[in-house]
């Protein structure tokens, strides 16, 4: 029952999707696998390890085949480049049954996730002008006395 109800959300979710918000749901779908695939290689399950990165490597495969060089241009070809090292990197880390390949395809999945997510109208905010870190001071009116209490930010 639960699967269903799952499939179901997950299927109007693809379909409502923009198509930035797709190619940032298959980089998550990649970066979930990898998490996976370095939980059964601690776990030393070799043939779960195995399909869960072969599960990425369908993602990255799928991503680069989408790819339109004609259109995307130098963009597009170096996300080809990259794909493809993503890919090396994963089938390295399968052969080689090393963490440290897999932890730096999940890196650069990541990074890719968060660039797309910067491209995405939702994923911005409505207004163009960015806004202040946590840190930041804000202005002081010209009115108010500025008093040494006030020029430190904790």
């Amino acid at each position: 029952m639960w699967n269903a109800a799952h499939d179901t959300y997950l299927e109007e979710k693809i379909l409502s999707a923009d198509p930035v918000e797709l190619v940032c749901m298959l980089y998550q779908g990649a970066i979930d696998a990898v998490e996976e695939a370095r939980r059964y290689l601690a776990a030393g399950e070799i043939a779960a390890r195995s399909r869960a990165i072969s599960k990425a490597c369908d993602i990255v495969l799928e991503l680069s085949s989408a790819l339109d060089i004609q259109l995307g241009g130098q963009l597009s070809l170096r996300l080809a480049e990259l794909y493809d090292y993503l890919l090396r990197r994963l089938l390295e880390a399968n052969l080689k049954a090393s963490d440290g390949l897999l932890a730096e395809a999940q890196g650069l999945l990541s990074t890719l996730t968060e660039g797309w997510r910067g491209v995405s109208p939702r994923g911005r905010s409505e207004s163009a002008e960015p806004r202040p870190g946590p840190w930041a001071q804000l202005p002081v009116s010209e009115a108010e006395p500025v008093y040494a209490s006030q020029c430190w930010s904790l």
